[in-house]
């Protein structure tokens, strides 16, 4: 359907005359007539009723204005969404609970102008993938994992070392520590369900595993964040690992504790990711904020995985 007839039409309905229409559209009345009668052929109905005092909507014109306004807003929406200084700036956080989200958070109180659509995908694949296509501007991730290098139109800065905490409940053998080093850990069972082989933040514990003899257990269906703090919970056995910047609430009946972690410290790498080539004006502005707030990498005392990028 020709959106140049649907425009005529609308403004040949909103002011009554087809000369109006043609001073509004900057045509002549000859045009406005010919993509009108245009478009009712394309219809193969009757649009207009010519009176005395201009041009009235037939009942068929009354039936389509309301669509003919959609179509017209519809092509708007579908223009922005190729103009990046028109439309939100699309960001992955991977989670609600997360550091990322609190990163986003941050940017938004310091840019409340900037239009933002904040999106959960669940691995780096999906997410390089968003990057590429333009369904999104940047992600969130720990990069990269080994043997999978980030393609070469995707560029990468590491934004955020957390550290990471042991969660327990109260009758947990280490529940009155005022920090664990890591090989105090060693033979206490972390349960960690959310684990799923082939994602970045599996590679990373894997890591964790293997360097420091640690226990960790990813068995059982993985019900989110609420089942997982019950258990914790109620099992003396069981502890978990949490980001230091991960925002959880629990019941008071709970007493769960949060426990630093030391001796070195495990930090979790979070980097943002972006197309080289992406000229959205807010994601610049977002790599700014993110510079200017965030503090430094590899702190001493603190560990992350060889592949871990250090820049």
């Amino acid at each position: 359907m020709d959106l140049d007839a649907v425009r005529t039409f609308v403004a040949a309905a909103d002011t009554g005359r087809f000369q109006e229409a043609a001073t509004e559209l900057a045509l002549t009345q000859q045009a406005v007539s010919k993509r009108i009668a245009a478009l009712e052929r394309n219809l193969g109905v009757r649009l207009f009723t010519r009176t005395a005092r201009g041009a009235e909507l037939t009942i068929d014109g009354q039936a389509f204005l309301p669509h003919a306004r959609e179509l017209l807003r519809a092509a708007e929406r579908a223009v922005a969404s190729v103009h990046t200084d028109r439309r939100p700036l699309r960001v992955d956080v991977i989670a609600s609970r997360g550091a990322a989200t609190g990163l986003m958070r941050g940017f938004h109180r310091a840019h409340p102008e900037t239009e933002l659509d904040v999106v959960m995908l669940f691995d780096i694949d999906t997410a390089v993938a968003a990057i590429r296509s333009g369904a999104i501007d940047a992600s969130f991730r720990a990069v990269a994992v080994p043997g999978r290098p980030l393609p070469e139109d995707i560029t990468s800065v590491r934004v955020l070392d957390e550290p990471l905490q042991l969660l327990t409940g109260p009758a947990h053998a280490l529940a009155g520590a005022r920090s664990v080093t890591v090989a105090q850990l060693a033979g206490h069972r972390i349960w960690m369900p959310g684990i799923v082989p082939g994602t970045e933040w599996a590679a990373y514990y894997d890591d964790l595993v293997a360097e420091f003899g640690l226990t960790i257990e990813a068995t059982g269906p993985n019900f989110g964040s609420d089942a997982l703090l019950d258990t914790v919970a109620d099992t003396p056995a069981l502890a978990t690992f949490m980001g230091g910047h991960t925002r959880l609430v629990w019941p008071d009946g709970h007493g769960l504790r949060r426990i630093p972690v030391t001796d070195p410290t495990p930090v979790y790498p979070h980097s943002l990711l972006w197309h080289r080539d992406n000229p959205h004006p807010a994601l610049a502005a977002l790599r700014a904020h993110l510079a200017a707030t965030t503090p430094g990498h590899d702190a001493p005392g603190s560990w992350t995985p060889d592949w871990v990028t250090p820049h």
